[in-house]
């Protein structure tokens, strides 16, 4: 029977504890369980709850798998080596070749980290991965061809923090659709091989999220407590990767939170002076600019100047001519997705994450409001 599918629903137990059970049907399941970590407080979670059960079950120590973007906040890398200290952590660190969307630099579409004969942003680290032998380069793609490369035959599931909260996309994915043994909660990148990355926390809000990390006094990134005094909005405190689309606000405080890393990325990164001198309003556009004679014109306009490789290019404007034959029929949804697509663009949104969000948040809100949650 399938744990949970379309809308929330109260259970008698809290968060906490059905995230307890997950893990543990998690370790009965397979023969290797690790943690995919970014640094973030939902990882940092969804580590602290594995620890637990693994002191449990005698299943320690945990592995901890960390994809090192290079274009990390300098909090991130230091909160990092803290959970390698952990005497129940065996630290995976990876400082290695890959290839990331860069979102800073309309003129370099990839940031290659840790590319050999260039000038990284910071030494690595002693004792971490360097050597990229697992058939891909690209970051989405690190954690299953890890799965792969270490547990060829056996059974080998991750962990990873992702919350359907902050996603709509995320709540039809692992509520609606059976990944394994009745469980929607995963995804599944090599079934054959009993390969999975689960996702415990899923149905956690963002409260749940901080109750746990202070009353079990897990160790978190002290980014979290600057983006506090900074007054930032929780739903906006994001530790990811520089570089990242969706990280652009955070250079408009980098260069005065962390000069060191700032000076580092405008000299590793085209672009990133630019994008931090640059205020938020910028990239968020209300009025159609007077050059423009509808709102039609401006993502095409963008969209064939900003967008520099032709094939993305293409790809993007297949997905935005698709989207509008969807919604055209519809004024104001249509207005908002225009706007949409803007802004992905002027952020540097080249693989079209903003507008698959877009489209999945109202597939969510057709099929109706969600009601019920489980409480902390």
């Amino acid at each position: 029977m399938v744990e949970q599918r379309a809308a929330r629903a109260y259970l008698d137990e809290t968060v906490l504890d059905a995230a307890l059970r997950r893990i543990r049907w998690v370790y009965e399941n397979h023969e290797h369980v690790g943690v995919n970590y970014s640094g973030g407080k939902d990882s940092t979670v969804v580590l602290g709850l594995t620890r637990i059960v693994a002191a449990e079950l005698g299943r320690g120590p945990v592995d901890v798998l960390f994809v090192d973007q290079e274009a990390e906040w300098q909090a991130v890398i230091d909160h990092v080596r803290e959970v390698g200290e952990l005497p129940d952590v065996n630290l995976h660190w990876m400082q290695m070749p890959i290839r990331i969307s860069s979102a800073s630099s309309a003129s370099e579409q990839w940031l290659y980290c840790w590319r050999e004969g260039a000038e990284w942003m910071r030494e690595k680290e002693p004792g971490t991965i360097h050597a990229n032998d697992l058939g891909t380069e690209t970051f989405k793609d690190i954690f299953a061809a890890w799965q792969l490369a270490n547990y060829p035959d056996t059974s080998a599931a991750q962990l990873a923090g992702v919350r359907t909260e902050e996603s709509p996309s995320r709540l039809l994915g692992l509520t609606t659709y059976e990944t394994w043994k009745g469980q929607t909660w995963g995804t599944r990148p090599s079934k054959k091989r009993e390969h999975f990355t689960w996702y415990p926390i899923y149905d956690w809000r963002l409260s749940d999220v901080w109750l746990a990390i202070h009353e079990h006094g897990w160790p978190y990134c002290s980014l979290y407590d600057t983006y506090y005094r900074y007054g930032v909005s929780p739903r906006l405190m994001r530790v990811s990767s520089l570089h990242h689309e969706g990280a652009i606000r955070q250079m408009f405080m980098l260069q005065e939170v962390e000069p060191d890393t700032w000076n580092a990325l405008c000299r590793r990164l085209d672009g990133a002076h630019t994008a931090g001198q640059l205020n938020w309003s910028a990239f968020k556009v209300e009025e159609l600019p007077p050059m423009f004679r509808s709102w039609e014109e401006y993502p095409d306009h963008l969209l064939e100047n900003l967008v520099t490789d032709a094939e993305q290019r293409e790809r993007l404007r297949r997905k935005f001519a698709q989207a509008a034959e969807k919604y055209r029929h519809d004024e104001r949804t249509y207005r908002e997705l225009l706007r949409t697509e803007i802004q992905a663009l002027l952020v540097g949104d080249d693989h079209g994450h903003k507008l698959t969000v877009f489209v999945a948040s109202h597939l969510s809100s057709n099929r109706g409001a969600i009601s019920g949650r489980t409480t902390l």
